[in-house]
C-alpha cells in the first residue's frame, strides 16, 4: 500500500493506547497518579504497583522505537536516537499533553508527531 512500516506501528500503538488509557481501570488509575499522585493513593489505589506498570509499559515501548529506527537504518548505533527526547517532548506538550501531569491527548499528539 505504499505506507511505512513505522506509520503503521504508531498508529497501532496509538489506538491500543487510547483504548487503554480510556476504557480501562488501569488507565483511569495512570491518569488520576499523573493528576495527583497523592489523592490516587489517598484514594485507595496502589501507586507504587501502577507506577512500576506504567514504567514497564514505557520501556517496552521504548524497546520497540527501537527496533524500529534499527530496522529503518540498518545498524544498531547506540546514539542513533540522541536528540530525539526534545522533538517528542514537543510534540506531546503542543499535542495536548500536560507537563504537571494528568492530561493528555493521543489522537491530537500522533497528529503532530507526523
Amino acid at each position: 500500500m505504499g505506507i511505512p512500516a513505522p506509520i503503521v506501528f504508531m498508529f497501532g500503538v496509538a489506538i491500543v493506547a487510547y483504548i487503554l488509557l480510556n476504557y480501562t481501570h488501569l488507565g483511569i488509575y495512570i491518569k488520576s497518579i499523573g493528576g495527583n499522585e497523592e489523592a490516587a493513593r489517598m484514594s485507595g489505589v496502589n501507586t507504587r504497583k501502577y507506577k512500576v506498570i506504567t514504567y514497564t509499559i514505557c520501556s517496552v515501548l521504548a524497546a520497540l522505537a527501537a527496533l524500529v529506527l534499527v530496522g529503518r537504518l540498518g545498524a544498531a548505533e547506540p546514539t542513533a536516537g540522541s536528540g530525539y527526547e526534545l522533538d517528542a517532548i514537543a510534540a506531546a506538550a503542543v499535542g495536548g499533553t500536560s507537563m504537571s501531569g494528568g492530561k493528555g491527548n493521543i489522537p491530537v499528539t500522533c497528529l503532530i508527531c507526523n
